[in-house]
């Protein structure tokens, strides 16, 4: 199908699992140790990359037509408040973090200052 318009609202499961092995194969082709030197080696590299190129022309013909952004204000602001509270747990995460990185930090200053010193006893004369 080249025109989106013409696409089913429900996304088939089967277009979108055969692009990664799709590529698969053209990067086989494209990596063999005969690489694309002999005719049919070129022919079978080229039409692996046309199945690979209409595959994801497809695929991107169905996302594209994919209806979106109906969402009722009630909704809309159970998202909003979902996000902030993600965002807030993040921010969370986020300083707990900080303040883990800070203690090792000043952790590790300390043990080299000590490690210094200890050095420093060890090789100073009596």
């Amino acid at each position: 199908m080249d025109d989106t318009t013409g696409f089913d609202s429900t996304l088939p499961a089967s277009l979108f699992g055969s692009i990664i092995p799709k590529l698969v194969s053209v990067l086989e082709h494209t990596q063999r140790s005969d690489g694309a030197v002999s005719p049919q080696a070129k022919q079978a590299l080229l039409q692996a990359t046309n199945e690979f190129k209409n595959t994801l022309a497809q695929a991107r013909g169905y996302a594209g037509s994919l209806r979106g952004g109906e969402l009722n204000s009630q909704e809309q602001d159970e998202l909003i408040v979902m996000l902030e509270k993600l965002k807030d747990h993040k921010r969370q995460e986020l300083l707990q973090f900080a303040q883990r990185v800070e203690y090792l930090s000043s952790v590790s200053t300390q043990d080299a200052v000590a490690k210094i010193e200890v050095d420093s006893t060890a090789s100073t004369p009596s």
